[in-house]
């Protein structure tokens, strides 16, 4: 916000046809145009670190995207002359990472609404946090998309609804949803009204169990963790990335996959981009 003194005033040269009322007007006027394009411009989230933007995307991406623990990715980037802590690749990951994960998400999710959600594969996965038992439901569409990831205690009715009206509300309702036998998903779609579009069965819910494959991969090399809360954050940030990086290669040519691979590598360098 620009502010003006009344020394502002008498630097201005005198004029009888204007009033100083409305040579007052007339600054406040510009400052509020100048203040308003200042908050218009986006600031970048890297303006207070020394390290270039492209070492800390390139960190965060080696660790979310790969099966890699903090000193694995030290001992990586130092093969490359790039000289950093674990810990430091620790704050760049929680400060980053959900950032970039909301913003692939947010496009991901405008071009997704555009198109019919024709079958869902949701399904809960068991984490142990210390010693008790959590469970995480994620759900995929037919291509192997993760939607939504969400952490509850318990595999009730309550968790179930609550996941769904979750997913629901970001990508619309699906045409299909494919479920395993548990009752609390079959309550749950009674509850919302979808009924009627559940399906169960013992081989089409082969797409949901080969997702959670990742996830576990990546659980293994964190060494599981300490609470709820840094679960949630992780499969937030996992799912997105997971889906921004998989190209699906056994469904088209070496050279489209080249292609596709290229294409979302340059997409990511430009996350966060002022």
């Amino acid at each position: 916000m620009l502010y003006f003194g009344t020394e502002d005033l008498h630097q201005i040269p005198p004029d009888p046809s204007i009033t100083q009322g409305l040579v007052r007007r007339k600054l406040l006027e510009t400052g509020r145009v100048v203040s308003k394009r200042l908050r218009m411009t986006k600031r970048s989230p890297f303006r207070y670190f020394k390290t270039s933007p492209e070492i800390i995307r390139l960190a965060v991406m080696l660790y979310v995207r790969f099966p890699l623990s903090l000193r694995n990715v030290e001992d990586l980037l130092h093969e490359r002359g790039i000289e950093i802590s674990h810990e430091t690749v620790r704050f760049w990951w929680n400060r980053f990472g959900p950032m970039f994960a909301a913003e692939i998400r947010r496009k991901r999710v405008q071009q997704m609404r555009a198109y019919s959600n024709w079958q869902w594969h949701p399904d809960e996965v068991f984490v142990k946090i210390n010693g008790e038992t959590h469970y995480l439901w994620r759900a995929v569409d037919h291509e192997g998309e993760v939607l939504e990831s969400y952490v509850t205690t318990r595999r009730d009715r309550k968790g179930a609804l609550k996941f769904l009206k979750k997913t629901m509300k970001r990508f619309g309702p699906p045409h299909v949803v494919v479920t395993d036998l548990l009752r609390s998903c079959g309550t749950a779609m009674k509850f919302i009204g979808n009924a009627d579009r559940q399906e169960t069965g013992r081989w089409i819910y082969n797409r949901a169990e080969n997702s959670h494959l990742p996830f576990r991969r990546r659980e293994r090399a964190m060494q599981r963790f300490s609470s709820m809360r840094s679960l949630q954050k992780f499969a937030t940030v996992h799912a997105p990335v997971c889906n921004h990086f998989n190209q699906e290669r056994a469904l088209y040519s070496r050279e489209s996959f080249k292609l596709n691979r290229a294409a979302a590598l340059a997409e990511w360098r430009d996350l966060g981009a002022a």
